[in-house]
């Protein structure tokens, strides 16, 4: 029995001792014992947890005023601890222009360029966002035919059949909270130049195992917590505020609106993925996997985009494309795709272009409600623009099982969502809340933006990547 207590199993018992954010948040004893922790002990056949699952509770000092959320890993940061907190400008524009100095790729299959490469993975997928802000709670627009256009009515049409599929608005309406647990692989796959292409020649040795459970609640509340080789991101919303938490950047805010977890759109949420698509157009039909689909699109406003972007950093656009099966009327593939330009002090603009396509199957009704059960992404991240033939192209994988679904937890409540106390007293990184010092600093603009790196700049150039919050 005990060669059969997967890595899940000390998962969910991680949850019992305290999964929740508010097991890390404080020492109080008001705040103790997790809300979380009691209501899943009530679970017999969850084991004791596994000696090498390690937990990330390196939270940054109360108080601390927050940069923006950025999608990647810090460039080892967290090593010392005087240069985990050098977050301006200055050090950018070093990076930068070595960016422009050096072109030459470097493979290195050392511990270090594996961690690097499992950086980059739960950076870019562990926990990325839905591009604009909705709420479940709010009702999906009446099918209307006079005076809309065929597009908008059409799409409405298509929404009307995915919730219908998924097992009608009654029954989702019924569901107060929801908690998933899965299982996923990760690998960095590509690595593309303008010069040669470099595929891993191992993938099986580079892949990444691990797990992940979710929690939501109404209205606009979710918790994740990602646990792959060795690793820990978690990220949560109490409706308010967005946060992320990683062992190398510590706990940070999301700017910009309350948006959804990606992953609860990948087939574990119809609700709130037929919100999303509320606004949509149809744009046509396309063959998915030998599916007749109906293709959704959807776009951030430009008042979206602008609240993310920070500094030099600006997101310019964010699309979504939903395909609904034409034959079961469920969402079986969605791609999103951003554009980001960064621009440089007296330099050329940097673009990044980061594409997700997640592919969503063996659907199965639990409670009623259609979950899909298996998918799997692939993750596109595409640097152009400084000069002329200097363009990279990363491509990663993600493959995921979901083993339980479990809808209207008894005791989950509220307090469960609360986020870590420094975020609490931090700001969401507004300019107006960073010292007078640190707005003079840096690059066109009077902003501070947190910098996600893979390694550090003197270590290896070419391979760092670096990625704004999607």
């Amino acid at each position: 029995m005990e060669r059969k207590q997967s890595f899940f199993s000390a998962l969910k018992e991680e949850v019992v001792r305290g999964l929740s954010p508010a097991r890390s948040r404080a020492k109080s004893p008001a705040r103790s014992s997790s809300p979380m922790g009691s209501l899943l002990r009530r679970k017999k056949s969850w084991t004791s947890p596994d000696p090498l699952i390690v937990r990330s509770g390196s939270l940054r000092p109360a108080g601390e005023a927050l940069a923006p959320l950025m999608e990647g890993p810090d460039p080892e940061a967290s090593r010392d601890g005087e240069g985990g907190r050098k977050e301006g400008w200055v050090g950018i524009q070093h990076w930068m222009k070595g960016q422009i100095l050096s072109r030459a790729p470097s493979v290195s299959s050392s511990a270090c360029s594996k961690r690097s490469d499992l950086r980059l993975l739960l950076g870019v997928m562990g926990a990325p966002l839905a591009p604009v802000h909705v709420s479940a709670i709010d009702p999906l627009p009446h099918l209307s035919i006079k005076d809309t256009p065929i597009e908008t009515s059409s799409a409405q049409y298509i929404l009307q059949q995915f919730t219908a599929a998924s097992g009608g608005l009654k029954l989702q309406s019924s569901i107060r909270n929801a908690y998933a647990m899965g299982k996923l692989k990760m690998v960095a796959s590509e690595f593309e130049t303008a010069t040669k292409v470099m595929k891993n020649k191992n993938p099986s040795r580079a892949t990444e195992t691990g797990g992940f459970v979710l929690w939501q609640m109404m209205p606009d509340m979710w918790y994740v917590e990602l646990a792959v080789g060795g690793s820990k991101v978690h990220a949560g919303c109490n409706g308010k505020l967005v946060w992320r938490h990683t062992p190398w950047l510590g706990a940070h805010a999301a700017k910009g609106p309350v948006r959804p977890l990606r992953r609860a759109l990948q087939g574990l949420d119809p609700r709130t993925t037929a919100s999303m698509f509320a606004d949509a157009k149809c744009i046509g039909e396309k063959q998915i996997n030998g599916e007749e689909c109906f293709i959704l699109k959807l776009c951030a406003d430009p008042q979206t985009l602008k609240a993310r972007s920070e500094g030099p950093a600006e997101i310019i656009r964010h699309v979504l494309f939903g395909y609904f099966s034409q034959r079961t009327g469920l969402l079986v593939h969605m791609e999103d795709s951003h554009l980001t330009r960064i621009q440089s002090n007296g330099g050329d603009a940097v673009y990044w272009e980061t594409t997700i396509n997640s592919f969503l199957e063996d659907y199965r009704p639990v409670e009623g409600v259609m979950i899909a059960h298996s998918g799997r992404s692939v993750v596109t991240l595409f640097r152009f623009g400084e000069m002329a033939m200097s363009h990279t192209k990363t491509r990663m994988e993600e493959v995921w099982t979901i083993e339980e679904v479990v809808f209207n937890v008894p005791g989950l409540s509220m307090d469960c969502f609360i986020p870590p106390a420094d975020i609490r007293c931090g700001s969401i990184g507004e300019a107006c809340e960073l010292p007078r010092g640190e707005r003079g600093k840096g690059m066109a603009g009077s902003h501070r933006s947190k910098v996600a790196a893979l390694e550090k700049p003197q270590d290896n150039v070419d391979n760092i990547i670096w990625r704004v919050e999607v």
